[in-house]
């Protein structure tokens, strides 16, 4: 049985390589999220920041608007298999 699909979005950089390697690990497994590139700070850095509090760096990873953290955060849910049913997967 397939789950619900969640509401997946990243803030990004243009070339950062952990925004890369997050967006890479979400393409695998088929997800669709929206991208949010925050290179020049602007609303969306300001959107960034106002929804995950002390957010510095990037990516920043929401599902279903909760704020999982970065790339090594996203990489650790999937190894401890927490990361699909999160997804809807």
């Amino acid at each position: 049985m397939i789950g619900i699909v969640a509401k997946v979005e990243i803030y990004t950089k243009w070339g950062c390589p952990y925004c890369v390697r997050a967006k890479a690990l979400l393409d695998a497994k088929g997800v669709d999220y929206a991208e949010y590139d925050v290179t020049m700070g602007g609303p969306k850095k300001a959107e960034m920041v106002d929804r995950v509090p002390g957010a510095v760096t990037v990516p920043q990873i929401l599902v279903d608007d909760v704020a999982l953290g970065g790339c090594d955060d996203l990489y650790a849910l999937d190894r401890a298999g927490k990361l699909d049913p999160l997804l809807g997967l």
